[in-house]
C-alpha cells in the first residue's frame, strides 16, 4: 500500500473529526444567539448607558467568535477536500490498490439487516486503515520476518542478536503517530529529520531596510547566519507483552507493540523538550533560560549566548482574578522577538490550569457561571496543553516553533534477558534517537502564580544501565567525607602512607586507579609527599565514564 495515501487518509480522518467536534457547537452558538436576541428586546428608553454598552459588547464578542467558528468550519472543509482530491490522484496512478469502502456518516451506521453495515471499532488494532490496507500490510515479508523474530525471542528467552530487531520501515510511519498523539507539544516545536551530527543554519536579527531616493543607489544590508549543532541521543521505554497476546495474531502483537513504543517515546520527548539536561539527552527550555553562565561546551559558531534566567524567569506573587491575566499578559512580552510570529503555547499540569479557570469564571447575563478559559490562554491567546510533572503553580510560555527536535533513523525493539516469569510477560524495550535544543532561547519564558521561584530541574528515571559512580572511596585513616556525588577532594595526610580502597556502586563496573601520573592496583598502598599529586580513581560501567579526583599532599612536619 502506499504510505502517501495512508497518511493522507489519516490526515483526512483527523480534520473530520475535527470538523464534527466544530460543528457540535453549532447549537451552543444557536442558543447563545437566542439568550442576546432577548437580551437586546429588553432594553428600553429606561436602560442606562451601561446596560447598553454591556449588551453591545457582548453581542459584538459573539459575532467575532461565531465568524471565527465559521471560518474553522470552511478551513476544515477546505482541506478535507483537497486531501482527498490528492488521494484520488495518487489511487488513479496505482489501479491495483484497493480503496478504502465508503462508510455513511451518520453516527450509527447503516443497520446490517438493511443491506448496509457498521465497521468495528479497530482503531488499536489497523491505526485507522481498511481492512485491505491492514491485510496488505501484514503480508509484507519484512512485517512478517519482524514479528516472527519478536516470537522467536519468546519462547527461546533471548535475545536475537546484539543490534535488536530493526523495525521495518513500513512500521515506522504508524509508530510516529501514536508518539505524536500521546506527545503534547511535538506538534509545536520545529521538527527535522536528519542523519549523523547535523547542523542547523540560525540567521542573525532581521535588518531592517532603509529608505532612500526612488532613483539612489540601494545600500548594502546586513545580513549574517550562525548554526546550532544537533547531536544523537537515545530515548527508550520498555514495556511488557502478555505471553497469551504473543501466541496471538500478528494484529494484536504489532497494536500493542507500536502503542508501547509510541507513548514511551512520546511521553519522554515532552519532558525533555521542557526540562532536558542537555546531556546525553536534549537540552530542555527551562534548563536553558535557568543558565546563569556561558556552558563551557557552547559553539562558537552558534547564536551569541544569552542570560536569560532574570528577563525571562518570573517569581508570582499570588495576584488573583483579572489582576492575575494581566500579569500574564505583561509577562508574555518577554517572549518578542524577530524569528516568529507564531502564537504562543502555554504548558502547565492541570491543576495549574483549574487554578486559572477559577479565576477567570464570571457570570453571563442569564446569571449562569462560566469561564473565559478553556484550552486557550483569555486575552492574549495561544494554546494549553497539559502536563502533569510540571510542578503546580508554573506556566512555561513562548513560540515554540523557536525549539528545534532532530529525529534520527534508528528505532528498534530489543527484548531483555530476564522475563516476567510469574506474571507470564515478557519484557521488550523500544529505543529511538533523537536531539533538540531551544534556537531561540528568548522565545520562551517560566512563570509561577504563587510566590515561589519556579523549579529549575525536575527528575528524570535515572540512567542505571548506564550509571558509574562509587559507593566508597577511603585512604586510609585519612578524613575525606566521602560522598557519591563529590568528585574532587583535597586532603592533608597526617601519616606516611595509605590503601586506597575504592568500592563502585554498580555491579559489574571497572575501576582504575592512577597516583602521580601512574596506575596502581585498587587497594595499594601510596606513599605521601610534601608536594601535592593527584589520585584519580575512574569508574566505566555501560556507556557511563566517572573520574575521581583526590589532591593529596602530607602534612609538614
Amino acid at each position: 500500500m502506499s504510505l502517501r495515501v495512508l497518511m493522507a487518509r489519516k490526515k483526512r480522518d483527523n480534520a473530520k473529526k475535527q470538523l464534527e467536534a466544530l460543528r457540535a457547537k453549532d447549537a451552543d452558538f444557536e442558543k447563545r444567539e437566542a439568550e442576546l436576541a432577548e437580551a437586546v428586546e429588553e432594553l428600553n428608553e429606561n436602560s442606562t448607558e451601561e446596560e447598553k454598552t454591556a449588551v453591545q459588547e457582548e453581542v459584538d464578542k459573539f459575532e467575532q467568535e461565531k465568524a471565527d467558528h465559521e471560518q474553522s468550519k470552511q478551513d476544515l472543509e477546505k482541506d478535507i477536500e483537497e486531501v482527498e482530491k490528492e488521494i484520488e490522484e495518487v489511487e488513479s496512478k496505482n489501479p491495483g490498490e484497493p480503496k478504502a469502502p465508503e462508510v455513511p456518516n451518520d453516527g450509527e451506521g447503516q443497520a446490517r439487516s438493511k443491506g448496509g453495515f457498521k465497521p468495528m471499532n479497530k482503531r488499536s488494532k489497523y491505526f485507522g486503515n481498511t481492512i485491505q490496507e491492514r491485510d496488505a500490510f501484514f503480508a509484507r515479508e519484512d512485517v512478517k520476518q519482524f514479528l516472527g523474530n519478536v516470537r522467536t525471542a519468546i519462547k527461546e528467552k533471548r535475545a536475537i542478536d546484539n543490534a535488536g530487531l530493526l523495525i521495518p520501515e513500513v512500521m515506522l510511519p504508524i509508530i510516529k503517530q501514536i508518539a505524536e498523539e500521546n506527545s503534547k507539544l511535538l506538534k509545536h516545536v520545529t521538527v527535522r529529520n536528519i542523519s549523523g551530527t547535523g547542523r542547523q543554519n540560525i540567521m542573525n536579527d532581521m535588518p531592517e531596510g532603509i529608505w532612500t531616493e526612488m532613483c539612489a543607489s540601494l545600500n548594502e544590508l546586513s545580513l549574517g547566519f550562525n548554526d546550532v549543532e544537533v547531536d544523537g541521543y537515545k530515548v527508550g521505554g520498555y514495556f511488557a507483552v502478555c505471553n497469551a497476546t504473543l501466541e496471538d495474531s500478528d494484529e494484536n502483537l504489532a497494536a500493542d507493540i507500536v502503542e508501547a513504543l509510541g507513548k514511551a517515546i512520546g511521553k519522554a520527548k515532552d519532558k525533555a523538550i521542557l526540562y532536558g539536561f542537555g546531556t546525553k539527552m536534549p537540552l530542555g527550555i527551562v534548563t536553558r533560560l535557568m543558565q546563569e553562565s556561558k556552558p563551557s561546551d557552547y559553539s562558537n559558531t552558534a547564536r551569541v549566548w544569552k542570560d536569560l534566567h532574570t528577563s525571562n524567569v518570573f517569581t508570582g506573587t499570588n495576584l488573583k482574578g483579572v489582576a492575575l491575566f494581566q500579569d500574564i499578559v505583561d509577562k508574555s512580552s518577554c517572549t518578542y522577538n524577530d524569528y516568529s510570529n507564531s502564537e504562543l503555547t502555554w504548558v502547565m499540569n492541570k491543576k495549574t490550569k483549574n487554578k486559572l479557570m477559577i479565576e477567570a469564571m464570571g457570570t453571563n447575563m442569564n446569571a449562569a457561571i462560566v469561564s473565559g478559559m478553556n484550552n486557550t490562554m483569555p486575552v492574549v491567546g495561544g494554546a494549553i496543553e497539559t502536563l502533569n510533572f510540571i510542578p503546580d503553580n508554573t506556566i512555561i510560555f513562548g513560540q515554540f516553533d523557536c525549539y528545534l527536535f532532530a529525529n534520527r533513523a534508528g528505532q528498534k525493539i530489543e527484548q531483555s534477558k530476564e522475563c516476567r516469569f510469574l506474571d507470564d510477560q515478557t519484557v521488550f524495550k523500544g529505543t529511538e534517537r533523537c536531539d533538540g535544543t531551544p534556537v531561540i532561547a528568548e522565545a520562551f519564558g517560566i512563570m509561577t502564580i504563587d510566590d515561589t521561584a519556579p523549579v529549575k530541574t525536575i527528575a528524570f528515571t535515572a540512567d542505571t544501565a548506564n550509571d558509574a559512580t562509587l559507593e566508597n572511596l577511603t585512604l586510609g585513616s585519612e578524613t575525606l567525607s566521602f560522598s557519591p556525588d563529590t568528585y574532587a577532594y583535597s586532603v592533608t595526610a597526617t601519616g606516611a602512607d595509605a590503601q586506597v580502597d575504592a568500592v563502585a556502586a554498580q555491579d559489574g563496573a571497572r575501576i582504575t586507579v592512577e597516583y602521580d601520573g601512574k596506575k596502581i592496583n585498587n587497594g595499594s598502598k601510596i606513599k605521601f609527599e610534601t608536594t601535592e599529586k593527584t589520585l584519580k580513581i575512574n569508574v566505566k560501567h555501560g556507556m557511563g565514564n566517572t573520574t575521581y579526583t583526590v589532591k593529596v599532599k602530607k602534612a609538614a612536619e
